[in-house]
């Protein structure tokens, strides 16, 4: 099968202050014939690896109507494996195609030895393990020759062997490797109810030049013997208490573009649409508040 070419677009729409909503495959259709009035869209950069066929054609169309970010969530990037240079280069290609303002990888492992899970495993927060990933996102951005975007991760569970916080550690990291920091409100707010930590604290860590983007979402609840758990699902609307959460965030982080995510039981276009308007008016509010 021949591939087709690769016809780079104009350059990359910036990313506006106010709330997009993640691409998935269901909606296609509809975004395409209809041209909703969404502000803009993030994509699963794994899912548009092929060289030819629909899919890349399909983000490449939607690319030249709506400012695009790539969000990617098998690069692995924490693991102590060498890193994936193929991955990176369909990335790369990928990246060239569709012209993002903004791309970015989780603060995770997700492989090692070869053999992958089917998750996004935290870090221990030491010293060694800064070290480390300041070399590897320091060599994600020179193969890709831009800046990419480290999100923080929900966690269940943690490593004695931590010697700093996770806030600590991630502003570290972007002070030291120039990355920027993509600050997922829920993940926060679930780590925080599973590990007793002050939610507010990590947001207060935070260099406000570093952060570039905001994810928000919903979770669901489990309970294991006599205590609950929050997973991160990904399957519901924002609960009341993340946009407790979100609200101080803006407070603190003013002028961040915002992100709806839904990734499982998706609903229609209308119910993200709607999500994403409950956040573009905390924007607002907050915006006339500090005038």
């Amino acid at each position: 099968m021949e591939t087709q070419p690769i016809r780079p677009i104009r350059a990359p729409q910036p990313i506006p202050v106010k709330t997009g909503i993640g691409l998935r495959a269901k909606h296609h259709a509809q975004i395409l014939r209809e041209r909703p009035d969404a502000a803009w869209f993030e994509a699963h950069s794994e899912n548009y690896f092929a060289a030819g066929g629909v899919l890349p054609g399909i983000l490449e169309r939607i690319a030249e109507d709506y400012p695009l970010s790539l969000h990617g969530v098998g690069l692995s990037i924490g693991t102590t494996d060498p890193l994936d240079l193929e991955h990176l280069a369909k990335l790369k290609r990928l990246i060239e195609r569709c012209q993002p303002a903004l791309v970015s990888e989780h603060l995770c492992w997700g492989a090692i030895g070869g053999r992958f899970t089917n998750d996004l495993l935290p870090l221990p927060h030491t010293e060694e393990a800064l070290r480390h990933m300041i070399g590897r996102v320091r060599d994600v951005q020179d193969f890709l020759g831009l800046q990419i975007l480290i999100e923080n991760v929900s966690s269940y569970v943690e490593y004695s062997a931590s010697t700093m916080t996770e806030w600590d550690f991630l502003a570290a990291l972007a002070k030291a490797s120039g990355c920027g920091v993509l600050l997922d409100i829920n993940n926060i707010y679930v780590s925080a109810m599973n590990h007793a930590f002050d939610a507010r604290a990590f947001i207060d860590a935070m260099p406000r030049h570093a952060v570039r983007e905001m994810h928000l979402a919903g979770h669901s609840v489990d309970r294991h013997r006599d205590r609950e758990i929050r997973i991160d699902t990904h399957s519901t609307q924002v609960c009341d208490d993340v946009w407790s959460l979100y609200r101080y965030a803006v407070r603190r982080l003013p002028g961040v573009p915002t992100l709806i995510e839904w990734d499982t039981d998706i609903p229609a276009l209308d119910v993200l649409m709607a999500e994403a308007a409950k956040a573009d008016a905390i924007q607002g509010s907050q915006h006339v508040a500090s005038a």
